[in-house]
């Protein structure tokens, strides 16, 4: 693996005597796109203002292609950010918003012409150059903040919640484009939101957020299909969470019982062992119905949305999991009893995350 063009090693902050940071760490690759996913308060746009030079933190080092730059101001750091409020100049036109940071480097006038050309072209606004703010929509305005940001090609791009103020249709477009201006440039993007399908659409990694300190930080698919925690297999993708206690472990198949019936669970490396306590985390479209054996339950209510049909279920001891299909209906009908089970590899035991 290619040295981290940054690293974050050990980063406190307080404000107020209020701890933000709890002695975060973190390694990013050339060339990565890396998603700090969490919900407010979290603390990741305190990371990121940190990364940018614009916090510094209390205890710990910024470290931007092998120099310690933890105390360097944010003009003399290799980064760019852009925010969700865009901060574009109103009384400037596109070109010369997109120009400025070369203009006050005292660069060529023909280089920066060209320049600003390159990057109308990269966020596909060519013949945009001449209008004022005002005259764009807010997604055209999205991506003058970033063409401002990457026309000087900084190493590391930071991003906080661009695309929050956009509705939802427009939003997922600029995530295809995003994701595709990236790859073409090829910058190290540093991209903050607390939507989960945003950050598994986007990212080749994603650092989940909870107090100040980093819940679990892998790929797409190692966050959504094994997570670390039961906070984490809840707050992306909605997993349901169950209790019980390990009946048998062979072949890294785990029995467990819970709510009167018995359900598999995939253990690779849990150390888990017969009558051990164990947290599992399912999600809802991996819910089965079966005949006999997994675990009794009753139908609560139907509802659909988005293509997808729930169904809530209420468990003996009262709570409640909830299953999802893709179509309209299904036959069961509230009050209804059922049985619930799931494939082995669907089920994952989690750490239960403390308060």
């Amino acid at each position: 693996m290619a040295e981290p063009i940054l690293r974050l090693e050990h980063v406190t902050k307080s404000f107020d005597n209020t701890p933000v940071l709890c002695g975060i760490d973190l390694e990013v690759q050339p060339g990565e796109f890396i998603t700090l996913l969490g919900s407010s308060g979290c603390g990741k746009t305190t990371t990121l203002r940190i990364i940018a030079g614009l916090e510094t933190p209390d205890s710990g080092r910024v470290v931007l292609e092998g120099r310690d730059m933890t105390n360097v101001p944010p003009e003399k750091r290799d980064v760019n950010t852009v925010f969700q409020s865009y901060a574009l100049f109103p009384h400037m036109t596109v070109a010369a918003n997109i120009g400025y940071s070369l203009k006050i480097r005292r660069r060529p006038k023909a280089e920066i012409a060209q320049a600003v050309e390159e990057a109308l072209h990269l966020v596909q606004l060519e013949g945009y150059g001449d209008r004022m703010p005002s005259e764009l929509s807010g997604g055209q305005r999205q991506r003058v903040a970033i063409a401002r940001a990457i026309v000087n090609r900084p190493r590391v791009l930071l991003l906080d919640e661009p695309l929050g103020a956009l509705d939802l249709q427009l939003r997922r477009q600029m995530q295809v484009e995003l994701k595709r201006l990236q790859k073409k440039l090829g910058i190290t993007f540093i991209y903050i939101t607390h939507d989960q399908e945003e950050a598994l659409n986007m990212s080749d990694r994603i650092a989940v957020m909870r107090g100040g300190q980093f819940e679990q930080i892998g790929t797409p698919a190692e966050v959504y299909d094994r997570p670390k925690t039961d906070y984490v297999a809840r707050f992306v993708g909605t997993a349901n969470i169950l209790h019980g206690v390990i009946e048998s472990a062979e072949n890294h198949v785990l029995q467990v019982r819970a709510e009167g019936g018995c359900v598999p669970s995939l253990c690779c490396g849990c150390g888990k062992q017969p009558g051990d306590s164990v947290t599992l985390a399912v999600r809802s479209e991996h819910i089965e119905f079966c005949e006999e054996g997994g675990i009794p339950a009753v139908v609560r209510e139907k509802s659909f949305a988005g293509g997808m049909l729930r169904i809530a279920l209420t468990l003996g001891d009262g709570s409640e999991l909830v299953a999802s299909r893709h179509g309209i209906d299904i036959d069961l009908e509230p009050g209804q009893p059922v049985r619930i089970t799931w494939r082995a590899e669907c089920a994952v035991p989690v750490e239960e995350a403390s308060e």
